[in-house]
């Protein structure tokens, strides 16, 4: 009988505490240490995972609990996990912060917590603080009765006596602290308007990953941790998130289309569904022996010009679409589009297969879940068929054109649906990043 494997959420009580350096030290830590140690991501976050998996030689994967109902969440990570000896899954924003008034499926780390069985890690920022980080813990103990706190990490700790502090107010909890790690910059990540720089673009990653290991392993009692974890709660298969769009999907992959979910790609290899790969900014056409070509997400507005001069590309794309269909995800859907403007305002004509015209000169954040209806028969279903999944978007659109829309899309608070997207003949395309079919 296989035992399911322990494991920890890493989370905190607020953003930029320190869970992905935490996160990413103990994975490298473990896997030095010959452990098989698997990574996983709370939430819809495309960079992470890729740093996981640089982390650890192991594939990572999104877990996202507004997204995903139960039984899928826990497939997927009994999949995931199903010949590991340890995981840690890395949280979001703070424990508890989520979508109100959605009990369960709020997508906060707690959710993901408490329907895993993983006890939570908690990295604790204790700047400018010391017995008072104490009630934060207790707070987060108390507040949601699901979850079990595994212990502490306290994290840019400022002295031996600063530590000793916070260290015995906690524990006088009854808290485990597993260790305190000083204040460092040697260790942190590059960002960018979306978030990380991505793992494959990160120079020296190798040595700033065994640096953050180095510093975990100096500073925290990785027995203790090991000790802490817990077995993954049992769970059947679970059933695909997304039925694969084709037998063969063509599929963008290189530096300007790179946020393609993780779990997608092993569903739809699980299905019998071939991936084929190609570069846009090589210039290269998708195969035109498959029967689909998907544009994932990523940062075209980056490489705008050299998307423009790829003729290639461009030609072997429209040529592609005449008779077989074409998919965009935000970057892809953007590049799907008549004209796209980078941040200096250069226009770059795109592909032309739809109508919509974006900017980036013209700066918005768009974030958030999105509860989609598809509007005809296409690629990702029949219409009427209900998807979840999110947006995370700093272009914007100046001309819609006159396409027909793509979906109905409403947020995770129960706005009205309103048009999204745009669909014309067998193309189509919407900011909308599609994580699973309700």
């Amino acid at each position: 009988m296989t035992i399911p494997t322990p494991g920890l959420v890493v989370a905190a009580p607020r953003s930029s505490s320190g869970k992905t350096t935490v996160t990413l030290g103990l994975l490298r830590a473990f896997a030095r240490r010959g452990l098989r140690v698997t990574g996983a991501k709370c939430g819809p976050d495309y960079i992470d995972p890729a740093f996981h998996a640089a982390a650890t030689g192991r594939p990572s994967l999104n877990l996202d609990a507004w997204s995903m109902e139960p039984h899928l969440l826990g497939g997927l990570a009994t999949r995931a996990t199903a010949d590991a000896d340890l995981a840690f899954c890395e949280g979001l924003m703070g424990l508890f912060d989520g979508v109100p008034a959605a009990p369960g499926r709020s997508g906060s780390s707690a959710d993901v917590a408490a329907a895993l069985g993983w006890p939570v890690l908690l990295v604790l920022d204790v700047s400018g603080q010391s017995q008072s980080a104490a009630a934060i813990v207790k707070g987060c103990a108390l507040y949601d009765p699901r979850i079990r706190l595994a212990g502490v990490v306290i994290n840019k700790a400022g002295s031996s006596r600063h530590t000793r502090l916070v260290t015995d107010a906690v524990r006088e909890l009854g808290v485990p602290v597993f260790g305190a790690l000083p204040r460092s910059d040697a260790v942190s990540l590059p960002e960018r308007h979306l978030g990380l720089v991505q793992a494959s673009e990160t120079s020296g990653l190798d040595q700033l990953l065994d640096g953050m290991a180095d510093m975990v392993e100096a500073h925290l009692n990785l027995d203790a941790i090991q000790a802490a974890a817990a077995p993954l709660r049992a769970f059947g298969p679970g059933r695909p998130a997304l039925r694969p769009p084709g037998r063969r999907i063509a599929l963008a992959r290189d530096e300007a289309f790179s946020f393609m979910y993780p779990h997608l790609l092993q569903d739809w290899r699980a299905a019998g569904a071939e991936i084929v790969p190609f570069s846009p900014l090589a210039d290269e056409a998708p195969a035109a022996d498959c029967d689909v070509c998907w544009l994932p997400g990523g940062y075209p507005e980056l490489h705008a010009g050299r998307l423009a001069a790829a003729t290639q590309f461009l030609g072997g794309l429209r040529a592609f679409a005449e008779h077989r269909p074409v998919h965009g995800e935000c970057g892809g859907y953007m590049t799907l589009g008549r004209v796209l403007t980078d941040a200096a305002g250069v226009d770059h004509a795109m592909a032309g297969l739809l109508s919509v015209s974006t900017s980036f000169a013209k700066r918005k954040m768009n974030l958030g879940y999105r509860a989609v209806t598809l509007a005809a028969d296409g690629v990702l279903g029949p219409a009427g068929t209900r998807l979840r999944g999110h947006e995370f978007h700093y272009a914007s659109v100046t001309d819609l054109g006159g396409d027909e829309p793509f979906a109905l899309a409403g947020d995770a608070y129960g706005s009205e649906p309103a048009p999204s997207g745009s669909r014309r003949g067998r193309v189509t395309g919407s900011f909308f990043h599609a994580i699973a079919q309700e």
